[in-house]
């Protein structure tokens, strides 16, 4: 048995609310905690079989006693092949045949590995941490590796991301858009987005984002997308990077941002874009 106080995920200024709740969750932090090392070759034994002293799996070097979900992890189950190992990867790609099933994450992207933070969450909450694995995220000391802090960071540029991905949708939130064989394009701007399926229309905020105002269809270009997409843009107002202590502007919302471009044969403040075959 190991005893050692837990370690935090290294922060930044924007993601300090929400990484001190993760690693809280997760352990990282807190009272210093009694819990074992498991080599490899010992975890294989926990795979729920007739004879094995448990049911075990690892994520990120975490080992987890998962005998509450026998029916999901036991031989013959769907998810059988996570017991008795770390299988990190797979539970982001779905490849669950052998060569899936491997603790290399290094190479994911950061919105990937926020699917690997929330796994953690969740089996943090659900099932009973016992230990760590000797390997690639913990060392013979039961420490942290290298490489676990690569990944711990990548999670908190993964949250970063994240933020500003949604402050983006807030200020361009995508438009409506639909396309038939016989009438060609078309992407408008409202308050509710319409979705088409089949021959029936369901209506949603538009993006998902609830706003009080309309906007109209802009291109808005990304650095490293290879084509533009269609966002509504607020057409009146100041800026939405404005400072709220600058009195002055030219009232025209998000229009003058030199990342959007007009639609070709759309007028300027039009809400409907229509492109006729």
């Amino acid at each position: 048995m190991q005893s050692t106080c837990g370690r935090g995920l290294l922060l930044s200024l924007a993601v300090v609310a929400a990484a001190v709740l993760a690693a809280r969750l997760m352990g990282w932090w807190g009272p210093c905690a009694v819990f074992r090392l498991f080599i490899p070759e010992e975890l294989a034994r926990y795979r729920g079989r007739p004879g094995d002293p448990g049911l075990y799996l690892a994520l990120l070097g975490r080992v987890y006693d998962v005998s509450s979900g026998q029916r999901h992890y036991e031989p013959g189950a769907h998810y059988s092949g996570f017991a008795g190992r770390d299988a990190s990867r797979a539970f982001v790609t779905g490849d669950y045949t052998e060569a899936g099933l491997v603790d290399d994450v290094i190479d994911l992207s950061f919105s990937e590995m926020l699917i690997l933070q929330n796994w953690l969450l969740f089996y943090e909450k659900n099932y009973v941490f016992v230990g760590r694995v000797i390997g690639r995220f913990y060392g013979e000391d039961g420490q942290p590796t290298p490489e676990l802090i690569q990944v711990e960071a990548m999670m908190v540029k993964g949250l970063e991301a994240n933020k500003w991905e949604q402050k983006e949708k807030q200020k361009f939130p995508p438009c409506n858009a639909e396309w038939s064989a016989t009438k060609g394009s078309r992407f408008w701007c409202s308050q509710k987005r319409k979705t088409h399926q089949g021959d029936l229309f369901f209506s949603v905020h538009s993006g998902g984002v609830s706003r009080d105002w309309i906007g109209v269809p802009r291109k808005l270009y990304k650095p490293g997308a290879k084509e533009p997409r269609c966002v509504c843009v607020r057409t009146t107002g100041p800026p939405s990077d404005q400072l709220p202590d600058n009195p002055t502007h030219t009232n025209r919302g998000d229009l003058d941002d030199p990342n959007l471009g007009e639609y070709t044969g759309c007028p300027p403040l039009a809400i409907t874009c229509s492109f006729p075959l």
